[in-house]
């Protein structure tokens, strides 16, 4: 049962295309476009590509056409959460390897599967444009009609041009990449050579402002005209222009955010859609919990709901339901699970699975001398959950020892999205300033105070204090100055204090890394999160003192001399036993 409103945009073009083969008997040209109907039309936005595949080439049709359909269809598989950039690389990546190695078939790779090809996402108020090739996009506002990219072509001999950058040509992908902010009334036009070099921009202009709302009689008549003009090639050319940008105002935006009401407070023995409050878990200012059951399926879940403090907030309640939308998006063992719901809501509100067991404080304050192995173990848990968030460019930012619940069983579970940051939401404009939630203090990393962008060092950084405490018997890895630190000098200021001082078992190695991981300066952290567990579970040569180096690193020539004296021993017994 889909409540996500806040995901729901009136984003509004009109289109066409035309494409022929012109005086050539086959057209290896392709295009597409795609106006999804549904969420995807906000998280995914509008897509729109053209290809040229290359005529010399053996296979430019083939080329050409796995651009198009590719992209198409493998765009719209990529997560919700990651941004245009991302997904769209990813994309062109994957079909840029399998046009290479499909090439590699030819005697002459440079005639296999070779196509210029760019590509337009309309999301939100900005477009994208990815672009290799000699294809083009222009975009008309007002009276100016500007051509955005840039031809990727080379004279050779005898003045003849050819194609220095394209999908397939090579095994790494060179693509231009730039985004636009958006206007209503923004007219797109997309087009391979056989229209753009036998047309002026002057003539394109003329033909698109005296044609009316018809796009795709527009887009015939640019093709005519270039075959006029003595085009020799494959034509073809889309035209996009914007009619409504989505959201726009800000009582629009709180009208559709207020469509669902907030529920009343809750006690045991109510029913709200069905669901029975068994028990209430826990009240903050910012939400309520319950333990509830589905009075059909008697399933026992918890719920939700949002705290009436904010009932007039919109920044706060598209917070919240992104909490759910984010929920039911990412799924690992070592994250809680959102849970659809089986009836249509009444009320704002979500579902999660019940997750029984110790939270990490109370096995933190239970145990004041940990097994190292088991501290690493338990990390090594929440890594796993942190990294299934990361591979979707979203960032939990508020990593602490109460939103970790250890289970019966041993799994170790993150069992809060309240604050998490989501790369492609981010992307959506809306016409308030989002919400902002930082994390508790007492674990936020330095650049959320320094107002530095966040990135996945600082859920890091939350980790390597989370570690430091499990160590520790729950001290701070800096001491309690932390938390009233503001600046970066006052940041510059602080210590780390070595685990080895108040746990004596923790081995030097061990406390480097733990070091590392709450560096300061991001830069000086790890570069990955498996980089971290892989130093907590063995020894990194690097953190060693010269002492606990193995000899053959310590003193190389000894190493030898002992090893060469036990092989003479050896063969010389090999000879006395015969």
């Amino acid at each position: 049962m889909n409540t996500d409103v806040h995901l729901k945009a009136d984003l509004r073009v009109r289109y066409g295309q035309a494409t022929t083969a012109g005086a050539k008997s086959e057209n290896e040209d392709c295009l597409g476009i795609r106006i999804p109907d549904d969420e995807a039309l906000t998280t995914k936005g509008i897509a729109l590509v053209i290809a040229d595949g290359v005529s010399a080439a053996d296979a430019g049709k083939e080329a050409s056409e796995v651009c198009v359909q590719g992209f198409l269809a493998d765009y719209y598989g990529t997560p919700d959460t990651w941004q245009v950039k991302t997904a769209a690389h990813r994309v062109l990546t994957a079909l840029n390897r399998w046009l290479y190695g499909e090439g590699q078939r030819f005697a002459d790779e440079r005639k296999g599967f070779i196509s210029a090809m760019s590509a337009m996402v309309l999301k939100s108020h900005t477009v994208h444009i990815f672009h290799v090739g000699d294809t083009r996009v222009y975009r008309l506002r007002d009276a100016d009609f500007e051509q955005l990219t840039h031809d990727h072509t080379a004279v050779g001999t005898g003045k003849a041009r050819y194609l220095a950058r394209a999908m397939g040509l090579d095994l790494s992908l060179d693509v231009d990449y730039f985004h636009e902010d958006v206007e209503e009334g923004d007219v797109f036009f997309l087009s391979t050579d056989g229209i753009h070099e036998h047309l002026r921009s002057y003539e394109i202009l003329s033909a698109i402002k005296d044609t009316g709302d018809d796009f795709d009689t527009t887009c015939e008549k640019i093709v005519k005209l270039a075959l006029q003009n003595g085009s020799p090639d494959n034509l073809s050319c889309q035209l996009l222009r914007i009619e409504k940008l989505p959201t726009g105002s800000r009582k629009e935006f709180c009208d559709e955010l207020g469509k669902l009401p907030f529920p009343p407070y809750l006690k045991p023995g109510l029913t709200l859609d069905g669901y029975e409050v068994m028990e209430v878990l826990d009240v903050s200012p910012r939400s309520q919990l319950y333990l509830v059951r589905d009075s059909k399926t008697r399933e026992a879940m918890v719920m939700k709901t949002p705290s009436p403090n904010y009932i007039d907030d919109p920044a706060y309640i598209e917070r919240f339901l992104i909490e759910e939308w984010i929920g039911r998006r990412i799924s690992d063992s070592h994250l809680v699970r959102v849970l659809e719901k089986s009836r249509h809501p009444n009320f704002l509100y979500y579902l999660m699975e019940r997750v029984q067991g110790q939270p990490l404080g109370e096995w933190i304050r239970a145990n004041q001398k940990p097994d190292i192995n088991r501290v690493v173990a338990i990390v090594d848990q929440i890594i796993h959950g942190l990294r299934a968030m990361h591979r979707r460019e979203t960032l939990h930012q508020d990593l602490k020892p109460d939103n970790i619940v250890i289970e019966p069983d041993g799994n170790v579970k993150i069992i809060d999205f309240g604050s998490t940051f989501i790369a492609g939401v981010n992307e959506i404009r809306i016409p308030i300033e989002r919400g902002v939630k930082l994390g508790t203090l007492r674990y936020s990393a330095p650049e959320y105070k320094l107002g530095h962008r966040p990135s996945q060092k600082s859920d890091l950084f939350s980790l390597g204090l989370i570690a430091y405490e499990m160590l520790t018997a729950g001290r701070h890895a800096y001491g309690e100055k932390f938390e009233n630190a503001d600046t970066l000098r006052d940041f510059s200021t602080l210590d780390y204090s070595p685990a080895t001082r108040h746990n004596p078992l923790v081995p030097p190695w061990l406390d480097a890394a733990l070091r590392t991981a709450v560096a300061i300066n991001p830069e000086n952290r790890y570069d990955a999160l498996s980089e971290f567990v892989t130093d907590l579970q063995r020894p990194n040569t690097e953190f060693l003192t010269p002492a606990e180096l193995p000899l053959m690193k310590r003193n190389p020539v000894r190493f030898w001399q002992i090893l060469s004296a036990l092989l003479v021993v050896a063969w010389m017994l090999t000879l006395l036993l015969k």
